[in-house]
């Protein structure tokens, strides 16, 4: 319901028990915006198209670093084990996403209101905070890119200096 009234364009990817209890009628209903896929797809091929610029993630780590790498703003809803720690990084820290309003009992969240998703589907993809978030992922994409660039990036060097203080003790 949160994704229907937001209004936004969408790529919505579940899992085969989770399609099951997809509203009826739904996807008709988003029809002329949103897709819904009920197959295995790459995620990292989708993150790097040039079309995306936001994504609804559980912020798992692997999750939260393709997003980051393709320069994929992120809207965080963390379920389980380091994903809420993940989601505070993310937005708190490096302020490259937003989080999804919901109720918590500690770090665990429990419950989303559609309202609330609508809400934040809207920011990110709208509003100024979102702005702000798309404009900094994508310059910490870029400073990713040019510290993994040929034998002059800051990785390929701090990986030398490891190599070789191994190889000399």
């Amino acid at each position: 319901m949160g994704l229907q009234e937001s209004k936004v364009k969408f790529l919505w990817v579940l899992r085969k028990r989770e399609s099951e209890s997809l509203d009826e009628g739904f996807e008709e209903r988003v029809k002329e915006r949103g897709i819904v896929v009920k197959q295995w797809v790459d995620q990292s091929r989708i993150l790097k198209h040039q079309c995306v610029e936001g994504f609804l993630s559980h912020c798992g780590w692997n999750s939260a670093l393709e997003s980051i790498c393709y320069g994929v703003s992120i809207l965080a809803w963390p379920k389980i084990a380091e994903q809420a720690l993940n989601a505070r990084m993310v937005v708190e820290e490096i302020k490259l996403g937003l989080r999804v309003e919901s109720t918590c009992n500690g770090m665990k969240p429990l419950f989303l209101k559609w309202e609330g998703l609508m809400k934040m589907v809207k920011e990110l993809m709208e509003g100024e905070m979102g702005k702000q978030a798309r404009k900094r992922v994508k310059q910490v994409a870029e400073l990713g890119k040019m510290a993994m660039a040929d034998a002059d990036g800051s990785y390929w060097q701090t990986l030398d200096l490891l190599i070789n203080e191994l190889c000399n003790k």
